[in-house]
């Protein structure tokens, strides 16, 4: 099929949403189920098909999910963090993207939040008033 008046053929239009990635996901505040922070969008996890359809076309890549971690170190200082300091989430557990994104997952659920525990359960509490919570 091709256009009116040249010879390129008409784009496909892509199914679903489309969003911008740089604008609509990342550094995005990640809520739980609960509507708990649990943390921010730092990178995507993207798989790029290796393989070519009938048509000799390579399929486009798919984002099968989101990265959150501890990486305030490598904001301040610059470089990547670490791949193994980074949890993956599976994209099937977002709910929503709009000014948060919204997962459908517990806080429980994720290993990134294993600093925020120890620090207050090793930390904070030892401080006075630190086992009340704030009014």
């Amino acid at each position: 099929m091709t256009s009116s008046g040249n010879d390129f053929p008409v784009a496909p239009r892509p199914s679903g949403r489309l969003i911008d990635a740089r604008l609509h996901l990342l550094d995005r505040q990640l809520f739980d189920a609960d509507d708990a922070p649990v943390g921010i969008v730092d990178d995507l996890d993207i798989d790029i098909p290796m393989d070519v359809d009938i048509a000799g076309s390579v399929p486009a890549p798919l984002v099968t999910g989101i990265l959150t971690g501890q990486v305030l170190a490598t904001r301040i200082f610059g470089g990547r963090p670490p791949r193994a300091k980074l949890q993956a989430v599976p994209w099937r557990l977002i709910t929503k993207i709009g000014t948060v994104v919204q997962l459908s997952a517990h806080a429980q659920d994720f290993d990134s939040l294993w600093l925020e525990h120890w620090l207050r359960d090793h930390i904070i509490r030892r401080i006075p008033g630190g086992r009340r919570a704030a009014q």
